[in-house]
């Protein structure tokens, strides 16, 4: 039996680079929810106008304000000047005033063309959509202001990256030394509370098993609560991976001297491998990659793959 979604929704599944994108057409608005990274902004329009044709954007809504999840804000708002962008109330400030440190941009070394906001999904509201009654929970844990979207009527749950049909995302706080673990087994606990019947991720497929589901991540966060410096180069590799992504090929040159402007990883180096140089951390994590398949190497050449 195949998954069965709410009324004029279609779920574009990306990859790791970008967020999936959730549109939902209704009879008087339409609703689009996240909008990937910056990189891929004339895909996201792609997709959008796919369905749309020449019927307006109204309404964005964002998730969290990671970068794979907001960067294509700025080009939505500019192929739809009557867009109305939502986003969690947490950033809101730095947002406005476009602190690009606060919304962690810099600390990351990703991109996000600055972007504007009219409205705030805080927890506890609505949004209605036609018959659809989507309600917003606080789902703090990988971001601290990250927000889900659940409508009880159908079941449906846009987890965004609180829960992956096979984990969850970076917990991002536990980078700055802040205890967010915790925060990730209540929001675990809050999707089992809802008991939806089907999870679209802000990464990877739609998935129906949410036990299991849940399972794997409870598991994950077990594993990384009683190894915490995992977590922390499992980080450092999921850094440098969405930078290739990004890049697809680069030179050892080009990647060190990112690494060398990017704050996370320059803590990460100092905690997590203290006895190694930049340029060995990173020959490290890309021999990690490597292995893994996630990565090529030839010579000074690294590139991007799976």
């Amino acid at each position: 039996m195949g998954l069965v979604f709410p009324p004029g929704m279609h779920v574009f599944e990306r990859g790791w680079l970008s967020s999936n994108n959730i549109l939902i057409v209704g009879s008087e608005q339409t609703v689009l929810v996240d909008s990937g990274y910056c990189t891929h902004s004339a895909q996201t329009l792609a997709l959008v106008q796919s369905v749309l044709g020449g019927r307006p954007l109204n309404l964005l809504l964002n998730t969290h304000l990671h970068s794979d999840h907001c960067g294509g804000n700025a080009a939505l708002q500019g192929q739809y000047p009557a867009l109305q962008t939502w986003i969690p109330p947490g950033n809101a400030p730095e947002v406005a005033r476009w602190d690009e440190d606060a919304l962690t941009y810099a600390a990351t070394g990703q991109q996000c063309p600055r972007f504007g906001f009219q409205g705030l999904l805080s927890p506890g509201d609505v949004v209605r959509i036609d018959q659809q009654e989507w309600q917003v929970h606080g789902a703090g844990g990988h971001d601290p202001h990250s927000i889900v979207l659940f409508e009880p009527r159908s079941g449906v749950l846009m987890s965004a990256d609180a829960l992956w049909e096979a984990g969850f995302g970076v917990v991002f706080p536990e980078l700055e030394g802040v205890s967010a673990f915790n925060e990730v087994a209540a929001t675990l606990d809050l999707i089992e509370s809802m008991r939806p019947s089907l999870v679209i991720p802000g990464h990877g497929r739609p998935f129906g098993d949410v036990q299991k589901s849940l399972e794997v991540a409870r598991n994950r966060l077990d594993y990384f609560i009683l190894h915490p410096a995992k977590h922390q180069q499992h980080a450092a590799k999921v850094l440098l991976k969405f930078k290739l992504l990004e890049l697809q090929t680069c030179s050892m040159t080009e990647l060190l001297g990112w690494v060398s402007g990017t704050p996370y990883l320059g803590r990460l180096q100092r905690e997590q491998y203290p006895d190694l140089s930049a340029a060995d951390m990173v020959d490290v994590l890309i021999a990690n990659l490597v292995r893994s398949g996630a990565a090529t190497r030839d010579g000074e050449m690294i590139g991007n793959k799976g």
